[in-house]
């Protein structure tokens, strides 16, 4: 049988719940994937985290601007050295069975984490593997939760609060089997999971026994106000980028991801709003600094300086996107006027700087690949031609996904057009792609001043003392060249206009505080 009946069929099961065949505040969102697992933190991506971060929540979330506030936990209280964490739990949080949340399972979930056969992603960030370590842990009463750690640490609320960790969920202990295998959620989050149809649909329902934390006027990231709105939310696997415009255009589907070239065909449609909100994914072409020719400062100041970064991201991005130089996405409480310099577009001074260099034609080659949803070729093309054109020899490489990711970890590149995923606090994203090559092939800066500041960001918990440490790291980074960061990622998404309330933050869909107008769920679409 065809694939584009199952397609279609798709979409018709999508008509139905529109047209409140289930519910009349029924909301259908497409996604081009299925999710890989309920069990957050557990063989997940980014469009797993999309849907399971609408059912669980942690101690601590993240807020719009990149900071950490609390959650589940009332209050976070850290001792004057640095190294005990007490969690005051809010009163009143039940979850989705009803059941009263306290510290005990908090303590629970917590010794689950660090077995190594729950094989959660975020283990080797608190048993010592990558230095810091997780002591001890007690529960002084029902609603206090100690943690301690072995050394003072800016990042560790941060790590327990990241998407991939899966928010550090604390669930309740039905959510594994008697034999302690994973089962389903049963979380704290708005959304409580219904029904999950392998490569087809997950369903989630309202939690009403939800309470936003006290005092909450707003959302804000994750953390805030979450009150659910609609009964029912239908994330539906659509693969196929054409068919999703189309759901989206008929009604079947009321939100879902778009490619950036459909994006500029469906801010058109009447009945359609495109949202496109930037995320902390950093676009960039990554410079070998151990290779012969590129070991020179001044030729990579010269790739630099031959680049129109702002036509390259306005191609790559099909005129959504915005340049950024940074590491530090422009949404973070971190992005300061110092992070807003960069490099120029300036063709003399990189002909110049070329022969300060001593350049004499060798070739560079530029590794890129053609992937969806990615900006990888547009942007190396655009990169080659610009530096051809003040005299740079620069070769395109088109390479499988795979290999260029095994290139990439294993340093065998001179210029790779390359895209890492996001990291909302600045020492996490300047750690991505900093460190010793020796011990780690896959980094791109070893420079030492900039490791150290980059340690001493990781140790400092004062807001002004990090702001200052980031400034002083992003002027080396645009001075060094060990790559050129072009901009921050995005997701295009359409919307009907039927629904309030919709917003997608960091890629994902947020479902709380989304509604359904009283005509449009009258009109089924």
């Amino acid at each position: 049988m065809p694939r584009s009946f199952f397609r279609n069929a798709t979409i018709a099961s999508a008509c139905l719940a529109a047209s409140g065949a289930f519910a009349q505040t029924t909301v259908t969102v497409a996604q081009p994937a299925d999710i890989r697992s309920t069990n957050p933190g557990v063989n997940r991506d980014n469009t797993t985290d999309g849907v399971v971060l609408n059912i669980v929540e942690g101690l601590v979330g993240y807020r719009m601007d990149g900071s950490v506030g609390p959650l589940l936990a009332q209050s976070v209280d850290v001792s004057k050295d640095g190294l005990t964490y007490t969690f005051k739990l809010r009163k009143g949080v039940k979850f989705h069975n009803d059941a009263p949340m306290t510290s005990a399972d908090v303590a629970w979930n917590w010794k689950r984490y660090m077995d190594p056969k729950t094989d959660w992603r975020c283990t080797s960030e608190y048993d010592g593997r990558n230095g810091l370590k997780v002591v001890e842990t007690t529960t002084p009463d029902d609603s206090t939760f100690v943690m301690k750690i072995n050394k003072p640490s800016a990042v560790f609320l941060d790590t327990l609060a990241r998407t991939d960790c899966g928010m550090t969920a604390i669930l309740h202990k039905s959510s594994v089997k008697a034999d302690g295998s994973w089962d389903k959620p049963v979380g704290t989050g708005p959304f409580k999971l219904a029904e999950w149809k392998r490569g087809e649909y997950v369903t989630v329902t309202a939690f009403k026994g939800y309470t936003s934390p006290a005092g909450a006027t707003k959302s804000d990231g994750y953390t805030g106000l979450k009150t659910p709105l609609v009964d029912t939310v239908k994330f539906i696997v659509v693969p196929d980028a054409a068919t999703a415009a189309a759901g989206l255009k008929s009604g079947a589907i009321d939100a879902g991801q778009i490619t950036s070239s459909d994006a500029q065909e469906l801010k058109n449609d009447r009945n359609l709003t495109v949202q496109a909100p930037p995320e902390a994914i950093k676009n960039v072409l990554l410079i070998q600094t151990r290779d012969p020719l590129l070991k020179n400062q001044k030729l990579r100041q010269a790739i630099a300086a031959s680049l129109d970064i702002e036509q390259i991201v306005a191609a790559a991005s099909e005129g959504l996107g915005s340049v950024n130089n940074s590491a530090i996405h422009k949404g973070s409480a971190f992005y300061s006027p110092a992070q807003k310099k960069g490099w120029h577009y300036d063709p003399a001074q990189a002909a110049k700087l070329l022969r300060e260099a001593g350049y004499k034609g060798e070739k560079i080659t530029i590794q890129t690949n053609k992937r969806a949803h990615v900006p990888s070729y547009t942007v190396a093309v655009l990169a080659q031609a610009m530096m051809q054109s003040v005299g740079i020899n620069a070769q395109l490489e088109v390479l499988e996904w795979a290999t260029q990711l095994d290139r990439y970890n294993s340093g065998n590149y001179q210029i790779s057009s390359f895209s890492y995923s996001s990291r909302l606090d600045p020492a996490l994203s300047y750690e991505q792609f900093s460190g010793p090559k020796d011990k780690q092939a896959r980094k791109v800066w070893e420079d030492p001043q900039a490791l150290k500041l980059i340690d001493d960001s990781f140790a400092e918990s004062d807001p002004k003392k990090r702001q200052a440490l980031f400034d002083q790291i992003h002027a080396l980074m645009i001075q060094q060249v060990p790559m050129v960061m072009l901009f921050n990622g995005l997701d295009a998404w359409a919307v009907r206009k039927r629904i309030g309330g919709f917003a997608v933050w960091e890629g994902k869909p947020r479902m709380w505080g989304v509604s359904v107008n009283a005509a449009g769920a009258a009109k089924g679409g």
